[in-house]
């Protein structure tokens, strides 16, 4: 679903904030990306999501190329980052019948995952006010719905926890689940180990732009939990 092959990115009069890396996210995994700040996380998923380019490597996202072929690869992933700019002149309605719109989505197929997810997230009493009038919990919830609206293959999150009542974060963990149970993947960066350490399958740490473990949750753990791996992986210890 995703391969990220010996990507590099040098910010400008800067060293590598990403170096040499390379992850594979299969059809059904829930994959974990964590690392200290600063490590190189959001830098990655900005370059799979298109919004850096990079110098060396090749990103590629259901046999596509992100550089060759963007257009197909933004049209069958979803990408929330850690802080999402929403158009705030516009009501929540407004918004998600826009992004609906950039995909593409028909009239009955929106409506129905509209209905669906604003009920889930409890946010329907709110789709006619604006969206400047939103709590900063309010506004994730909406990004997370307009990631779903065209139905993703492959989402792409950068702190996606951050932000949400212990419900909505349940919900949130509930859709990632039901997406790879048909066959998609979930590629995202988080701080809360405990979540990261329950929830998938595989993980994968960062540390100064080098990845420097990956594989399946249970075997890297082995055992220990995901935040004695993470501090020793940080510190050095192996």
């Amino acid at each position: 679903m995703l391969k990220i092959n010996n990507l590099s990115k040098t910010y400008k009069g800067a060293k590598k904030a990403v170096s040499n890396l390379s992850i594979e996210v299969e059809p059904g995994d829930i994959f974990g990306f964590i690392g200290h700040n600063g490590a190189g996380k959001t830098t990655t998923l900005k370059c799979v999501t298109g919004i850096l380019d990079f110098e060396d490597g090749d990103i590629i996202i259901d046999g596509h190329s992100v550089k060759t072929d963007p257009y197909y690869c933004k049209s069958i992933f979803a990408y929330i980052p850690d802080n999402p700019d929403l158009y705030e002149y516009l009501t929540g309605i407004q918004y998600l019948n826009f992004i609906a719109d950039v995909f593409k989505v028909s009239k009955e197929e929106r409506t129905e995952s509209i209905k669906k997810y604003a009920d889930m997230f409890e946010i329907t009493y709110a789709l006619g006010d604006l969206i400047s009038s939103y709590s900063h919990g309010m506004k994730q919830k909406l990004a997370l719905i307009s990631a779903l609206i065209h139905k993703p293959k492959l989402m792409i999150l950068d702190e996606p926890f951050v932000g949400l009542d212990p419900k909505a974060a349940l919900m949130l963990k509930n859709i990632m689940h039901e997406i790879c149970d048909n066959g998609g993947a979930i590629f995202f960066s988080t701080h809360v180990l405990d979540v990261a350490e329950r929830l998938c399958n595989k993980i994968a740490i960062i540390k100064d732009g080098e990845l420097v473990v990956s594989g399946n949750t249970e075997d890297l753990t082995n055992g220990q939990s995901l935040e004695s791996v993470f501090m020793e992986v940080v510190n050095g210890d192996q």
